[in-house]
């Protein structure tokens, strides 16, 4: 009995030390984590761009996101945007719906090739749309990102303010079930709660770097610096990894969350949910399965367990309510509902069916109708 009093007393330490540095991290990501800003001046006031950009959009089966996507898209037109969608092999009227626009000349609509051995289907996309932009700016952003009408102005002023090579941008996360409230705002978690701005800023090591392929906007001499997409051509993470290798090559990066300038909704459904997570949560691991075990263990115990573990002893409300303030802070920071954050005791749920699929996956995952190994 004596040896699980110690136990116990040793998990509770962990956890909440767990729990405590997500905290600390995310009270200095509170006022150092820069917030993309709404522009004050009208599309009118607009000045003329000095630099050309190519905003760049990978598209397949993204019917239900492209009306309000190419809304907002759209909205950013001046002479020297040059707006491209690769249409990579739509099935679902995509490419029907994109047509009339292509045939207006309000986007250059052109058909991915056949995807190469060896290659990621996203990662392939974008390769390809990087040989054909001409601008000295290269946007990446998502079929399921929409923007405001002045997002352009305010990612040109935000990269200019920051003197940066490479910018990236997680958007606000738009959730319409319990499933997608659950369980999509562990990406601001993991952000926010683990990577400190202020290492971002000053410590010239690439681990303190990411990048988020919803939205990475390049100078085009660093984008080729790093080797483009076909250098990260088989990553599952390849938008962490550039992220990171861009700072590797000491080009100058500033992320940001997109606040009320950027938004999407990733998933629309408790199976969409589960795939793209699983998809990617071994890769955040680095292929570790001992790891990844470890990590959904410390952060259930910190979120979930330990208020029923508060039951034996009181103490273990520490990091439950640590945990709780987490995703307060969290939702704070990126603009979402602060009364969600009690959602955070539940997220035992989500992580554990994810870890399971994951782990389960022996014959590799499958994604958007492509098999993966």
């Amino acid at each position: 009995m004596n040896v699980l009093n110690q136990m116990q007393w040793v998990l509770l330490y962990i956890a909440t030390g767990f729990v405590l540095v997500q905290v600390l991290t995310l009270l200095s990501n509170l006022v150092f984590f820069p917030k993309l800003q709404t522009k004050v001046s009208q599309p009118n006031d607009r000045k003329p761009l000095e630099t050309s950009v190519s905003i760049l959009i990978p598209v397949r089966n993204e019917i239900d996101n492209l009306p309000e996507t190419l809304k907002g898209i759209l909205a950013q037109s001046a002479p020297n945007v040059d707006i491209i969608l690769l249409d990579d092999e739509s099935t679902d009227g995509t490419s029907e719906f994109l047509e009339p626009y292509a045939n207006q000349g309000a986007i250059r609509l052109i058909q991915g090739q056949i995807l190469p051995e060896g290659w990621g289907g996203k990662n392939w996309a974008c390769h390809q749309l990087s040989q054909v932009a001409t601008g000295e700016l290269l946007i990446f952003t998502d079929a399921d990102v929409f923007w405001e009408s002045d997002t352009l102005d305010s990612l040109l002023e935000f990269m200019e303010s920051k003197k940066a090579d490479f910018v990236s941008v997680w958007p606000r996360q738009l959730t319409k079930t319990f499933f997608e409230g659950l369980t999509v705002p562990i990406i601001d978690n993991i952000l926010l709660g683990w990577l400190p701005y202020l290492g971002v800023a000053h410590v010239p090591l690439g681990a303190f770097s990411a990048g988020n392929g919803q939205l990475m906007m390049w100078r085009k001499d660093c984008y080729d610096k790093v080797g483009g997409h076909e250098a990260f051509k088989d990553e599952v993470l390849e938008d962490v990894r550039m992220g990171q290798a861009a700072k590797a090559v000491a080009s100058q990066v500033a992320l940001a969350v997109g606040g009320d300038m950027i938004s999407t909704r990733m998933y629309r459904s408790r199976e969409d949910v589960l795939n793209g997570f699983s998809k990617n949560i071994l890769a955040a691991h680095n292929s570790s399965r001992i790891f990844l075990v470890l990590s959904i263990f410390m952060t259930s115990l910190s979120s979930s367990f330990s208020w029923v573990l508060a039951l034996l002893n009181p103490l273990w409300l520490v990091p439950a309510c640590l945990s709780l303030l987490v995703r307060f802070l969290s939702c704070i920071k990126t603009g979402r509902n602060v009364w969600e954050f009690p959602l955070q005791a539940l997220v035992c749920v989500p992580l554990i069916l994810i870890a399971k699929r994951a782990l389960s996956a022996k014959g590799g995952y499958s994604w958007k109708a492509r098999q993966y190994t």
